[in-house]
This record gives C-alpha cells, structure tokens and sequence, in this order.
C-alpha cells in the first residue's frame, strides 16, 4: 500500500459494519465509546448517567480491543483501562 489507510478502506460508503479480528463491530464504536468516557467523566453529570455511560463503555469494550485502539491510547482514567483490561 502506497498511502496511508483511510476510513473508506475499513468501512466502505453505506456500510455499517466491517469484521475485525473476528469481531462485527460497528461504525461509531470508538466515538461513541469516547463520547461515553466524556459523560462519565462530567463533573455535574447525575449518577444514572455515569452508571449508563460506564455500562455502554463495558458493552463497547470488545470493538474497542478489536480496533486496537487500547494498543495504541492509554486512558487516564483508571476505571476506563480496567474494562479494557478484562476484555
């Protein structure tokens, strides 16, 4: 390959998901799991949210490992690196 892998190599136009590491996983996995760490982490947010976005993160997290992108990115918060651990 003579550039660089761009979104459209991974997951074609009005695809929704693609096959990693035998794995379906979605498109928006990883923005939505970020998106999640940012509501667990919101200093107001209400305990049902941070109880709801750390479920969602524990239900993204096999995308998340099949991605590789806890190959790549470590997590400042501690509770974040431990659901990826126990993928």
């Amino acid at each position: 390959m003579e550039c660089g892998v761009k979104p459209d190599d991974i997951l074609a136009d009005g695809e929704n998901y693609t096959e990693l590491n035998g794995l379906k996983v979605r498109k928006g996995s990883i923005a939505a799991f970020l998106k999640n760490i940012d509501l667990f982490e919101a200093p107001h947010g209400s305990q049902a949210q941070k109880d709801a976005a750390l479920e969602a993160m524990k239900e993204l997290a096999p995308a998340i490992v099949a991605a590789g992108l806890h190959k790549h990115a470590t997590f400042k918060n501690r509770a974040i690196e431990e659901i990826l651990a126990a993928v």
